[in-house]
């Protein structure tokens, strides 16, 4: 079992990885970034907060009991992937928000190796 700081050194390592970070859905608030220094993290997951809970409202009202593998924002040049975790303990509402350089990253691999970081993560 993964712990954060192994988690998010994971997924700096998918190809074309620009930026991480585990974040609460109740709060927005991190629980450990990484990445490009010049990039605030902790900014833009906090932002990310409001499409993943806007999602989750969104597929309540409409009655889609399904859970969410994943959200993807495609930028101009950049790919964000928010993936809402369920394997956290106790009910903890997390995700992993990863920005990707779209030149560099296979989006098919990256949601793979996002799934097996899910999958090994203990917190």
């Amino acid at each position: 079992m993964a712990d954060i700081d192994t988690a998010l050194r994971d997924a700096m390592s998918i190809d074309g990885a620009i930026g991480v970070a585990l974040v609460d859905v109740s709060s927005g608030l991190t629980l450990g970034v990484a990445g490009d220094p010049d990039r605030d993290m902790s900014i833009a997951a906090a932002g990310n907060t409001d499409v993943v809970r806007a999602e989750v409202r969104t597929l309540q009202m409409i009655g889609i009991e399904d859970g969410i593998e994943d959200i993807l924002m495609t930028l101009g040049t950049e790919y964000h992937l928010l993936r809402p975790l369920r394997s956290t303990r106790g009910g903890d509402s997390l995700f992993l928000y990863v920005a990707l350089v779209k030149s560099r990253a296979n989006l098919g691999l990256a949601r793979h190796q996002l799934r097996r970081i899910e999958a090994s993560l203990d917190i």
